[in-house]
């Protein structure tokens, strides 16, 4: 009894040693025909390049936009305090009167936060930005008034909302008037809304023409092979067999074009950073461009990747199953 357990002991490690042996020989056919694969684009480099450089452009135009929108919203980032409003105080109030505003329009639940500019602060900034700084000298008192600058909660930034609540605080009796500038906020807000949209479309039809392009170098490439694959079905090959080489040739171009993507990026960056910095300069700010991320970069790279994989499937499925043998 024992004898006989152990021959099915035995027979089960057979088995399993036989299993991870395919297995490892499966994983080994595989990269060998990837290796394989990369090979013979080499031995093409012309007819090659020029396809990983259509599609390597065909990736720039969207991964450039797409940056464009990056920067402008770097851009607007600063201006989130646009839906500020801002409260002129009474000449007549003394200061005790205006900080016991300020720490009461703290309390209001629609309010953020709240600051509080003085009139000698407001004259010695506007003194530093305007470029009038002598001619202020000759003023026989401060023209400013006191502000109060009021956040409103994210909830209460909506322009209906932001506009009452300016009415509420304006009925404030230490307030003079006030003034909220949100309206060029939402023109902003709604070109980029218009430039996301027009990158996602674009996008859509420049990728679908990367697909489109693999798959029809793809199905040139199983044309070329045509006699190759029938010799290969005639000693048994499966098509799974035969479609490997042309799969990892779409990988690889997706690979290689977006890489050449990303290179064809940052030296349009690079070549617009020095004219940015220049107009920033007249506005005596400063802008550096942002480039794409390690993340970024990393998508971008498993985009063309997947793209260039579903492109070539699509032609080897469609193709390899028609040439049979018996249609030599």
């Amino acid at each position: 009894m024992s004898l006989l357990f152990k021959g099915r002991q035995n027979a089960n490690e057979r088995v399993k040693k036989s299993s991870l042996a395919s297995g490892y020989y499966f994983i080994v056919n595989i990269f060998r025909q990837g290796v394989h694969s990369l090979g013979e684009m080499w031995r093409t480099p012309l007819a090659s390049m020029m396809t990983i450089a259509v599609l390597g452009l065909s990736l720039t135009l969207p991964a450039t936009l797409y940056l464009v929108v990056k920067n402008v919203q770097q851009v607007s980032s600063g201006f989130e305090q646009a839906s500020e409003i801002s409260l002129f105080v009474k000449d007549s109030m003394n200061p005790q009167q205006t900080q016991t505003l300020v720490k009461r329009l703290a309390l209001y639940p629609e309010v953020e936060s709240v600051s509080f500019i003085s009139k000698q602060d407001a004259l010695s900034e506007f003194e530093s930005v305007s470029g009038f700084g002598q001619a202020l000298q000759y003023l026989d008192s401060n023209p400013l008034p006191d502000v109060v600058l009021v956040t409103p909660t994210p909830r209460h930034r909506m322009p209906n909302a932001a506009q009452t609540l300016l009415a509420k605080l304006e009925a404030e009796r230490e307030v003079d008037f006030g003034k909220l500038d949100i309206a060029w906020l939402e023109r902003l807000n709604a070109l980029l809304s218009l430039l996301k949209d027009s990158v996602i479309t674009i996008a859509l039809l420049l990728l679908t023409s990367v697909t489109l392009i693999i798959g029809n170098t793809i199905r040139l490439s199983i044309m070329d092979k045509k006699e190759e694959i029938q010799v290969m079905k005639l000693v048994g090959a499966t098509n799974a067999f035969i479609h490997a080489p042309f799969l990892w040739t779409g990988v690889w171009y997706g690979v290689i074009g977006g890489l050449f993507s990303f290179i064809c990026v940052s030296l349009m960056m690079w070549w617009l950073g020095s004219a940015v910095s220049s107009v920033a300069d007249v506005y005596q700010t400063r802008f550096d461009l942002i480039g794409l991320s390690f993340s970024e970069l990393g998508f971008l790279i498993l985009l063309a990747t997947l793209l260039g994989f579903v492109g070539s499937y699509l032609s080897v499925n469609r193709y390899i199953k028609e040439i049979e043998p018996d249609k030599v």
